[in-house]
């Protein structure tokens, strides 16, 4: 929805050919993923699909209808078969008799487990009687911006009327529950002819009697609003006009990368928090226009939208014709706090005696003139989702203040959604944080076999991973593999020079924009040179020392900087070498480099420890899998040194062993993660030997 350009219209997906292959259930499945696949008709997670199927009782083998529809949590784009909930209708409908009214409706849910059909597990959802109690087959509930925006006009009526005629009816709002499901049912029976209904602040619900009938129904409906919009608002202002005129896009991701790390460092009390940074074309239309803040503060309207974003967000005080960030972030511990303050004077106004304890007070969405948005939360994911659905609450309030006058949910009702006690039950079903939730990890050397299998055990603890290297193509490999198993939003990569002072700054404003900081630094980068001193270099010393000593120093040097802004701890793990303590023939430039890695680990040690932040290293000997140094020349080298050929050097270094056992990437990962985890949260300044045993590197 825009006020200059007329939109792409919505594309009709629908295929007959391959429809006409499934069963009812089958069909449901294939609208649900239709319709959620563009954003423009739900967002994510929002709204739910029904189809009522006639099928065969499995215990008394009658006939009976079966309500589907989408369970408790899932996501019509994503959704899969058994992400719906299945339910009889007769006994949906026996409900109505048990129904103790308004006050008690809560107790509703309570009934729907032994409604369920075919003893499917899936949990049913709150919208289940919306759906049971519209006499039509099927049933679509969507959240498109250009419906909610009729939907949280103060004239919502009136405008639907004008829009839809008779074909779409209104309700005012009300919260999603069992009483709904009764208003939409009674809606029906005095109203047979409409083809479905807006609900006030809330979306829209459409139905047929066809599978097919009721997804272009949708559409034709959505696209209705959609057309009107583009019409009424052409050559209007959006939110009053341009006040603030955007920063040029490198100078808006870099102040972005300044100011995350400092607001993380101040919401992350409860749990640390990752940030997500957006500066599309409708964030920077809201964000530089005069009406902002007058919107912002009233608020988002649908359950969706504050559900994910709190009701209001945080506008930060940037001035974009005067771009003074470090002004900025002296101010911003001051309104963190009176944000923080004013939710839990909103929580205190609100509260019931029944209601949940107050959770976390911070804001969720900060809004930066000239800049963009920033959200935080848990996870990549959910910070990245919430953004997006303040983009819908941004396109709510565009069309609906261009045509009449925008309103939020009232406070009252706004909390009675956001501490409702079903939806505390929801929140108290979901499976407990893993080890490394919320926490950010700069892997260098990352393409490679340490690197990567640090990477993977960091990701399957639910930490987000940087991944830096020089080598492009790896990077881009290791990336894959790494999102195929845990996603996009949880893997970076960078090219970065350990040695160049400006790509090492570079990476880390990188990880700061993308995800909001850094708690975790694994300083892996290497090489390795073989030679006897007579035939060693200055060059070939030099560059031992480049990589193996300064840029342990430069990358160690700037997640320092980001510990500091962030003010919350950090830890660091050194990948050194048991050379580092073990003198090995032909590689004194390889072991003196190493040496200076874990003394420049104590060192950080001391100088972390009263930020919080501790400094480890963990001393691998003869990983030969997976490790781009064990490639080329050094290989060659030690199997030289050593008087053996390739393949009996890995023999050797097992046998050479107090253990007799291999060393892997996994062995190393594994004591990098114990090194950064809480597990090791009193232990600093500290060696690992994963070598299998050598007794020459015995730290003591």
């Amino acid at each position: 929805m825009s006020t200059s350009t007329t939109p792409q219209r919505l594309e009709n997906k629908w295929d007959a050919a391959r429809a006409a292959e499934m069963s009812e259930p089958e069909k449901l499945l294939y609208r649900s993923n239709l319709l959620g696949s563009d954003k423009r008709i739900t967002n994510y997670g929002g709204g739910n699909t029904s189809a009522k199927v006639t099928q065969k009782d499995p215990l008394t083998g009658d006939m009976v209808d079966v309500l589907w529809v989408k369970g408790s949590g899932g996501d019509v784009g994503s959704i899969k078969m058994d992400g719906f909930s299945t339910l009889y209708m007769d006994k949906l409908n026996t409900l109505r008799g048990l129904y103790r009214g308004v006050d008690f409706e809560d107790e509703m849910v309570g009934y729907l487990p032994h409604c369920t059909f075919n003893l499917n597990p899936r949990a049913a959802s709150i919208d289940t009687p919306l759906h049971a109690y519209v006499p039509v087959r099927h049933v679509d509930h969507m959240h498109p911006d250009a419906i909610i925006a009729i939907a949280a006009a103060k004239d919502s009526r009136a405008l639907t009327r004008q829009i839809f005629g008779d074909a779409i009816g209104w309700l005012p709002w009300k919260r999603p529950g069992y009483e709904l499901g009764l208003w939409l049912s009674d809606f029906c029976e005095k109203n047979p002819d409409a083809k479905g209904v807006v609900l006030e602040s809330h979306g829209l619900f459409t139905w047929a009697d066809d599978a097919r009938d009721c997804y272009e129904l949708t559409l034709s409906i959505v696209q209705t609003a959609m057309d009107w919009f583009a019409e009424e608002t052409r050559d209007k202002r959006a939110f009053g006009g341009v006040k603030h005129q955007s920063l040029p896009a490198d100078q808006r991701r870099a102040t972005a990368a300044r100011l995350m790390p400092a607001i993380r460092g101040m919401v992350s009390g409860q749990h640390h928090m990752v940030g997500h940074f957006t500066d599309s074309e409708a964030v920077l239309e809201f964000v530089n226009a005069n009406d902002m803040e007058r919107l912002a503060a009233l608020g988002t309207s649908c359950p969706d939208h504050f559900l994910r974003t709190k009701i209001r967000p945080l506008v930060v005080d940037f001035d974009p014709a005067n771009p003074d960030v470090s002004k900025t972030l002296a101010g911003l511990k001051e309104a963190v706090g009176a944000y923080r303050e004013g939710y839990k004077a909103y929580y205190e106004r609100c509260k019931r005696d029944d209601s949940p304890a107050i959770r976390d007070p911070n804001a969720v969405v900060y809004l930066v003139p000239g800049v963009g948005m920033i959200t935080f939360a848990k996870d990549k994911a959910t910070a990245r989702i919430s953004g997006e659905f303040y983009v819908n609450a941004i396109n709510v309030m565009r069309g609906a203040n261009a045509v009449s006058e925008y309103q939020g949910l009232p406070e009252q009702e706004a909390f009675d959604i956001e501490y409702w006690l079903l939806e505390e039950a929801k929140l108290q079903r979901m499976p407990a944080l893993k080890s490394m939730a919320g926490r950010v990890a700069l892997v260098t050397g990352g393409a490679g076999g340490i690197g990567s299998a640090t990477a993977e055990r960091y990701l399957r603890e639910g930490a987000c991973v940087m991944l830096a290297d020089i080598d492009d193509a790896a990077l881009e490999e290791t990336a894959e593999t790494l999102i195929a198993t845990y996603s996009a939003d949880v893997v970076r990569t960078v090219n970065m020079n350990v040695t160049d002072e400006g790509a090492v700054a570079s990476a880390y404003a990188d990880i700061a924009a993308e995800f909001g900081g850094v708690d975790i630094l694994v300083s892996n980068a290497g090489i390795a040179s073989s030679a006897p001193i007579e035939d060693t270099s200055l060059e070939l010393w030099n560059r031992n020392m480049a990589v193996l000593s300064t840029g342990y120093f430069l990358v160690s040097r700037d997640a320092f900087k980001v510990f500091g802004q962030q003010d919350m701890g950090g830890a660091v793990v050194f990948v050194a070498s048991k050379n580092g303590l073990a003198a090995s023939p032909n590689a004194s430039a390889y072991c003196t480099a190493k040496a200076s890695e874990i003394h420049l680990a104590r060192c950080l040690a001391l100088e972390g420890a009263p930020m919080g932040v501790r400094v480890n290293v963990v001393n691998p000997d003869a990983v030969l899998k997976g490790s781009k140094i064990w490639q080329g020349e050094w290989l060659d080298q030690r199997a030289g040194t050593y008087g053996t050929d390739k393949d009996g050097l890995e023999e050797m270094y097992r046998e050479r062993s107090m253990l007799k056992r291999s060393v892997f990437p996994e062995d190393i990962a594994e004591a990098a993660y114990f090194l950064s985890s809480d597990l090791s949260a009193k232990s600093t300044g500290n060696i690992i030997n994963v070598d299998a045993g050598n007794v020459q590197a015995f730290t003591r």
